[in-house]
């Protein structure tokens, strides 16, 4: 099978073996510490989910850190990024551990939003230097057979880690013990993907500088420049600029439909009033949509024997406009699961390629703040389809003229993004010195 082959062709590199158990255990981590917030904020009995409501939890858990994330991207290109994986990890243990015992004595409140929020803001930060590293351990001519294998199987690990989550939480009783359980498992994952990156070299992830980065305080007074100069790059050397600005707006189309699958798992697919059957079909809804991700796997690929990364990004676009005009003719199970697959497919393919165009088009003293900048995107994005949500769905969370429009959207960016492609050539301009070797 080929994604066996593509596995063992990558995993020859002993660099590239390390850096994706960190991945694996880290995002196995994330699966069962997000299964226990999706419980906590959207499933839980006493709550009944509205649009507004669940628009409400994604701004207060996405929004702060689409305003910090900038400050991500400069120190990456400063800092070791295999120290970031070790110190960030072992971060998010104590911040796990103290959202455990709040869950277990105090409950839910202000102090549970904040905690959160900066554990998946950490999150994100890891995810950007395992991004920016990958170059350092793959040869670039499998750069996109990376991109294709370790986001996809970090997905798996993280739908692993949100069944043990579930399964955890299921054998224990209802009470403050059952809510702090699964995030107290989450910590223990964690403290595991720190201990598994120091098994990389201290630069072994590079940046270049890494040896040589100045004081903290001098990297923060340096941010705003940098990712000026980093936009900038970004946007001269054209193709990595095109490739995060749509994929920016497939984030949001994305994130509408999200949204809309548990509203219409917990509101209308489920009783209202029966929270645990609500995430059951969500549970399920999910499953399917991540079919679609392992679709991603075996295609792109296949995908990129045939045409460019840039060609696929466009059939993934069309392939999401199809996934709308599925979901907009009737809310019944079955058409809602084959839209579910068909997003999975079309999100996840699009992404890989995106990454593999930043990632290959970037300078690798750019390519943190790339990671950065694609990372704000990516929030600004979800939270800007929270709003659209709350303002144009219903509780249900089913509209025909809703999903309607966001088929016809999808068509429009697939259009453009073709269009700006052609204009260019699909060839990335050289903007640095080094870039014109």
């Amino acid at each position: 099978m080929k994604l066996f082959d593509d596995l063992r062709a990558v995993l020859v590199h002993a660099g590239f073996r390390k850096l994706f158990t960190v991945r694996l255990v880290s995002q196995c981590g994330d699966g069962m510490f997000q299964i226990g917030l999706a419980t906590l904020f959207f499933f839980s009995p006493q709550n009944l989910a509205t649009a507004g409501a669940v628009a409400a939890a994604f701004a207060v858990l996405l929004l702060p850190f689409t305003v910090v994330g900038p400050f991500a991207g400069p120190l990456l290109d400063r800092w070791r990024r295999r120290q970031v994986l070790l110190f960030g990890n072992a971060l998010r243990v104590v911040l796990a551990l103290v959202l455990a015992v709040l869950m277990a004595t105090v409950g839910v409140g202000p102090a549970v939003y904040v905690l959160a929020l900066l554990t998946l803001g950490v999150n994100r930060f890891l995810l950007s230097a395992l991004s920016a590293g990958l170059p350092r351990v793959v040869p670039r001519e499998q750069l996109l057979m990376a991109n294709t294998l370790t986001p996809t199987l970090g997905a798996v690990s993280a739908v692993v880690g949100a069944v043990l989550g579930f399964v955890i939480g299921a054998a224990l009783p209802e009470g403050p013990v059952k809510d702090g359980a699964v995030l107290a498992s989450a910590a223990l994952l964690y403290g595991a993907a720190s201990g598994l990156a120091l098994r990389l070299g201290r630069d072994e992830l590079g940046p270049e500088r890494g040896a040589q980065a100045p004081r903290v305080r001098d990297d923060l007074r340096a941010t705003v420049a940098d990712m000026v100069d980093g936009a900038r790059y970004l946007l001269a050397r054209r193709t990595p600029g095109m490739a995060l600005g749509v994929m920016s707006v497939h984030r949001f189309l994305y994130g509408a439909n999200f949204i809309a699958l548990i509203l219409i798992s917990r509101n209308l697919l489920a009783n209202p009033r029966d929270a645990t059957a609500g995430l059951a079909t969500f549970a399920v809804l999910a499953g399917i949509s991540f079919a679609g991700n392992g679709l991603a796997i075996v295609l792109t690929p296949l995908a990129h024997e045939r045409m460019t990364p840039s060609a696929w990004i466009v059939v993934c676009l069309g392939i999401g406009a199809v996934s709308q005009v599925v979901l907009a003719a009737s809310p019944r199970y079955g058409l809602v699961a084959t839209a579910a697959v068909l997003m999975g497919l079309a999100v996840q393919g699009a992404k890989i390629a995106v990454d593999t165009i930043v990632q290959r088009d970037t300078d690798d003293s750019y390519r943190g703040r790339a990671f950065s900048l694609y990372d704000v995107l990516y929030n600004a994005a979800f939270v800007g389809a929270a709003a659209l949500a709350a303002l144009a769905l219903p509780d249900t969370g089913w509209s025909r003229p809703v999903f309607a429009a966001l088929a016809v959207v999808y068509v429009l960016i697939a259009v453009a993004y073709r269009a700006g492609v052609a204009r260019v050539d699909d060839t990335p301009v050289p903007v640095l010195a080094v870039e014109h070797h």
